[in-house]
Parts: structure tokens; sequence; C-alpha cells
């Protein structure tokens, strides 16, 4: 396992990342679990002449700073967070699951208020700087995956650690599909949405932000969207674990959104601005080695056989021009034993039950696997 992690720390800093001579690289962890993979990235920073800086922030105390913030502290953590974006190049964030609820006290004026102070920053970082964002696997992602402690940390690690650069030449064909896509429809249990992609860009996530990664994402037209969707993963967000979400559009708004509990809460999030209420992105999982949902968004978007339609900000490299300080990927699985579904580009079906039926995409199916 050591040398699993090893490697993970490789293709970090050298695939990534991209770590060149000088480049300043923050390192932000969440409790000291993660050390094993953290002294690899530094020493692997230091062999590519960079410059590695560590930061460690404890769950707990996190969410209870975020609970007593203030007006001042605000405008504080704003300089913090230009600070960064001024004076690094590389940013690593390595979490590790200790509790999805540990945040539920934090007052929505005060998210609302964080996420206008931080959103210029946070977009120079996502668009402007090279970033990676992992989950480092704990106890309670075991649980949460019903699976034995040691089993969920193998499987956790390979699905970090599959062939990136494999991944980013089998999705070529799927992204000039796309790109080539004027209108595209989904349907499933409880699930019939419409809307259009024509002339958005295809972007292919092959381990240079995501770990694990494994998708493609777009954006749809921001007023295109029309009808229902349900997702059928459990999504922990702000503090909340949030089941069966559905959410009904017209003109791309969401005009009604209710789960399974929590919809107070719920729908105090779409209202954290304007944009919060519209799409910013499509996207379509791909990972192999990732096929049920275990709670984790980072891991849950990737699965195979998945999309995640996701409320809030768009990406400025497929920007459809919305704008939110939330951004919410909320995933649906339309493989068979999940209840199906299907996916048409242009009105000819090009998945189904989770599955590309077009011959030029087969091989996305990973089958072998």
């Amino acid at each position: 396992m050591e040398e699993k992690i090893k490697k993970l720390s490789s293709t970090i800093v050298n695939y990534s990342l991209e770590v060149k001579e000088n480049d300043r690289v923050l390192i932000t962890v969440q409790t000291d679990k993660p050390n094993t993979l953290v002294k690899y990235l530094i020493k692997d920073i230091v062999d590519k002449k960079g410059i590695p800086f560590v930061k460690m922030i404890d769950p707990e105390v996190s969410a209870l700073l975020s609970e007593l913030t203030d007006d001042s502290r605000i405008k504080e953590l704003k300089k913090h967070n230009e600070f960064d974006v001024d004076n690094y190049d590389c940013f690593i964030n390595i979490k590790y699951s200790t509790n999805d609820f540990e945040n539920n006290n934090i007052k929505a004026e005060t998210r609302k208020n964080l996420g206008e102070a931080i959103k210029k920053s946070d977009a120079i970082r996502i668009n402007e700087r090279r970033w990676v964002l992992l989950n480092y696997p704990s106890r309670l992602d075991a649980y949460k995956a019903n699976m034995k402690t040691s089993d969920f940390f193998k499987f956790s690690i390979d699905a970090m650690n599959i062939d990136y650069s494999k991944m980013y030449d089998d999705v070529k064909p799927l992204k000039e599909l796309m790109e080539k896509t004027k209108n595209v429809r989904i349907i499933g249990p409880n699930t019939d949405i419409t809307f259009s992609i024509e002339g958005m860009k295809a972007i292919p996530c092959c381990g240079k932000c995501n770990i694990p990664d494994g998708e493609i994402y777009t954006a749809p037209i921001r007023n295109s969207v029309n009808g229902i969707i349900t997702y059928n993963t459990e999504s922990p967000y702000q503090g909340y674990v949030f089941k069966n979400v559905s959410l009904k559009f017209k003109d791309g708004k969401i005009i009604e959104a209710t789960a399974d509990s929590n919809n107070e809460k719920l729908n105090e999030i779409f209202d954290t601005d304007e944009g919060a209420r519209y799409i910013g992105e499509f996207a379509i999982g791909l990972n192999p080695a990732i096929r049920n949902p275990m709670g984790d968004i980072l891991f849950d978007e990737k699965i195979i056989g998945s999309i995640h339609f996701t409320p809030g900000k768009a990406y400025h490299d497929a920007y459809n021009g919305n704008d939110s300080s939330i951004h919410w990927d909320l995933v649906l699985i339309q493989r068979e034993e999940y209840g199906g579904g299907e996916m048409y580009f242009d009105h000819t079906l090009v998945r189904k039950d989770g599955k590309f039926v077009l011959d030029e995409l087969k091989h996305l199916n990973y089958e072998n696997k």
C-alpha cells in the first residue's frame, strides 16, 4: 500500500500539477491521517525544485470558527484567500471525512456573505491556478461504503491510481460528439429533462484536478433546461445529507425542489443567490473503478454509468454565464441496478442503462475492467 501512495504522490506532482522549479505549492490537509501521502508529496515537490508549504486544518475547529464568524472575520478571510492566489502557484487540498454534519450550525447568512467575499479569489484559484482536490480514505468513508476499512482503503487508492493518460485518449470520441450536439434529453425514474449544449466546449477530466477523477463535463445553455430530474444518490452539502433530491425546471430555473427531508434547508441553499437556481455543469461519470455511491461527492460524481447535473457556478472553460457561490454536484446513476435510464443527443440514443450504445463509444463502458 505504501508503494501505491508513493505512486499517487508522483501522479499528483508530475502529472496533475506538473510542478516546475520554484513553483510554490500549498498543501492543505484535514487531520494528520494523510501524513504518509503528505510526506511523499513534500519529497516529490522538492525533487522538482518546487517549494512546498503545509497548512493543517482540524474539521471540528474549522466548523467552530465558521459558526462564530462575523463580518470582521469575513473581511480578514477575504484577504487570506487573496493572499493565497497571489502567492501560490499550485494547491493540493486533502480532505478527510470525520462527520458529514459537522458544519450544520453555520448560519446561512454567514455562508452567503463568505461566499460572496471569496468568490473572486476562488474563481482565480479554480480557473487560473493548478490545483488538486483529494479525499483521503477514512473509517467514516468505509462505513458509508459498507466496506471493511482495509478493503475500502485499497479500493480508494486504486480508484485514484487508474491510468489517466489512457482515459484521456479513450474519451476523445465522446468529447467530439458532445461538441457537435445541440440538444440533450435525459430519461429515467421520475426524470425527463431536456436542454441545449449547442456551441459549448466539452472538457475531459482525467486526473488533472480531482483525485479520483474520470468524467467529461460541459454546461447547458443557461435558460434551456426544462423538465424534472430526480437524483438517486445521497448527497452531503453544507452540513446536511439529502436523499432523493428532485428538481423541476422551467426555462433553466429551478422552480421546485424537494427531498425526503430537510426541504427548508434544500431551498435555502438554492436561494443563496440568483445563480444557485440555474445549472452550471452537466457531466458524465467514467471511472470504471467506482460503481456504487458512498455519500462522498468527489467519488460519487465519477461513478461509471452516472451523470451529475450541477446547480450553481459554471467553470470558465465551459462557461454558460451562470455565476454563484455554490456548485453542488448532484448525482444520478443510470445503470440498470439503479433504475436505468436513457441519454439522447439530438434524438439519437447514446447511452442506455448506463452503457454507451454507439460503436465509437462502447470502449468507455470498460466492461472488462
